[in-house]
């Protein structure tokens, strides 16, 4: 089963993570089903940019983004070539190291 690693965050995920998840899993429900509250304002529906991540190792087995998936990255606080929206990107059979944005565009958190 793959790995993906989550770099260490100051205030999402202090001491990172190594976490094995089923290929066709998205990052996002990887996260958030291990405690890794990544931000999803739009209920991973690709209509915000609040799941953003930079995906540092193993992005090139991802599908290639969706042309809407591409249009909301343009959206994004410090978007990078290796960005993605975790609701979209889905771990296929490697691993991946994955690192998340010091911030977001959500004016609305629940966690604040």
């Amino acid at each position: 089963m793959p790995q993906i690693i989550f770099l260490p965050h100051a205030d999402i995920c202090p001491e990172g993570a190594v976490i094995e998840v089923p290929t066709g899993t998205t990052i996002c429900d990887a996260a958030l089903a291990n405690g890794i509250e990544i931000e999803h304002a739009c209920e991973k529906s690709c209509a915000c940019t609040t799941c953003h991540v930079y995906v540092r190792e193993g992005g090139e087995s991802l599908e290639d983004p969706s042309e809407d998936e591409e249009d909301m990255l343009d959206k994004a606080w410090g978007l990078e070539p290796e960005s993605r929206l975790s609701c979209q990107a889905q771990v296929q059979d490697s691993d991946l190291v994955v690192e998340l944005p010091r911030y977001t565009i959500n004016q609305v958190s629940e966690n604040h």
